[in-house]
């Protein structure tokens, strides 16, 4: 275990580099973790040409689960061969939000793999940056979650974009029975949130996306919730402009939609869908969407139309996907559309980035 193989990023580089490099060396509460699955997201490399990556170079990837295979002096040796998936926050664990389940909103928040989000120090960043698209990982033993045995590694890795999607829906403070809009529904977090709407008293999911066909495929997700879809495709050349999808939506739902979960990464639907709601209904943001909201505050005031932007999910979160996936009441499975060998990682990413074909979601195995 002297050296593995890695997926990093260089600085000056836009580009995903497969390199040989040392395996990491453990410090007394570290624990190694050979990945046997690590997660995909599409956003990392728009993060890291943004600068968002504050070490270089670094191991990318935020998502990971595979077997302790060492400990560091002060951790229990009964621990190597545990099951696992990384937590991938890397938060204080002290201030006012790590103490009241907020803990995406510490001033240090940042993700092993990922990006860092403030600009106050950040000593655990500082040492875990490196992430899980390698044979190994190295972590603090206290963001380790055992892995039921009924849930499979592949899995296992893809735990926090299910749990993005609990925290999403969280925060949309649905009623019992609620219309729920999903854009970006053939995605990831759309795919997730679909398979969890029912554990949160949604009666109606309306899904938002490009494709009628790729729409059409994610409707079984939904079990026995009724599903009406919107492909923006089949709407009117114009409906960027002229409200199309607002129209649109309106018709089926012409009292207003309870909630809308958007994940869009640009581009108007976003104020499109927040206009389709209830009065006092809710839109929950988490696709990082540059485009400005063009809604005057006049209309969000007289709806009482409430925003609320999350970026992550929390431990809390996670562990209540973990749970149900042990009592086998949460089977997600068929949301992992395609698997790659680490050696090909820079193929799936291209993949992931230009979706010619339906992706919901992607790990390596390496």
């Amino acid at each position: 275990m002297t050296a593995m193989l890695a997926a990093r990023a260089e600085k000056g580089s836009g580009a995903l580099h497969l390199h040989k490099i040392a395996t990491p060396e453990l410090g007394p509460q570290d624990v190694l973790v050979k990945v046997a699955s690590a997660g995909l997201a599409p956003g990392m490399m728009a993060l890291l040409a943004q600068g968002a990556f504050k070490h270089l170079p670094t191991t990318l990837g935020h998502e990971a689960a595979g077997t302790i295979v060492a400990v560091g002096s002060e951790i229990d040796a009964a621990a190597v061969g545990t099951r696992v998936r990384v937590h991938p926050n890397l938060n204080c664990g002290t201030c006012d939000y790590c103490r009241s389940d907020r803990d995406m909103m510490c001033p240090q928040q940042a993700m092993i793999g990922h990006a860092a989000f403030g600009d106050v120090p950040m000593p655990l960043y500082d040492r875990y940056h490196d992430g899980g698209l390698a044979e190994y990982i190295r972590i603090p033993h206290r963001l380790v979650d055992t892995l039921p045995d009924n849930v499979s590694f592949d899995v296992g890795a893809k735990v926090h974009d299910l749990a993005n999607a609990v925290r999403a829906l969280k925060c949309a403070d649905l009623p019992l029975g609620a219309t729920l809009v999903v854009t970006a529904a053939t995605g990831t977090m759309g795919t997730a949130t679909i398979k969890l709407a029912r554990y949160f008293g949604v009666s109606r999911l309306i899904l938002v996306g490009r494709s009628a066909e790729r729409l059409a495929a994610v409707r079984p997700l939904a079990g026995d919730i009724r599903i009406d879809t919107v492909a923006l495709e089949e709407l009117p050349a114009n409906w960027a402009k002229e409200g199309g999808l607002t129209h649109a939506l309106r018709a089926l739902v012409p009292e207003g939609a309870d909630a809308v979960l958007d994940y869009v990464p640009d581009g108007p639907a976003t104020a499109q869908s927040l206009a389709a709601l209830t009065t006092g209904g809710t839109l929950v943001h988490m696709g990082a969407n540059r485009s400005p909201l063009m809604i005057p505050m006049i209309a969000i005031m007289v709806n009482c139309w409430r925003i609320v932007g999350t970026r992550s999910c929390t431990r809390t979160d996670a562990q209540e996907v973990l749970n149900l996936l042990a009592r086998d009441s949460l089977d997600v499975e068929e949301l992992i559309t395609h698997r790659y060998p680490l050696a090909e990682v820079k193929e799936a990413v291209a993949a992931m980035q230009n979706r010619t074909e339906p992706i919901w979601m992607a790990v390596v195995n390496p």
